[in-house]
């Protein structure tokens, strides 16, 4: 079980096709602040039918959206 579990969960549950959280609502759904671990957790998203898009540091701000092989 990884530390991100809780929020691919939650981004799995959401259903939308893409959106788009920022890192104040990641970290509320987390219960920790996220670092750059991140980068590399990302990588067990696809398993819950997501993936992770345009990462905004500027905006401070993750897109994320549905795999092309997800109904």
């Amino acid at each position: 079980m990884s530390k991100y579990d809780p929020l691919w969960q939650w981004i799995h549950a959401h259903g939308q096709p893409r959106f788009t959280l920022t890192f104040a609502e990641i970290e509320q759904i987390l219960g920790f602040p996220i670092d750059h671990a991140f980068l590399t957790f990302k990588k067990e998203l696809p398993a819950y039918g997501y993936q992770v898009g345009k990462i905004s540091l500027k905006e401070k701000t993750v897109a994320f959206s549905r795999c092309e092989d997800t109904p």
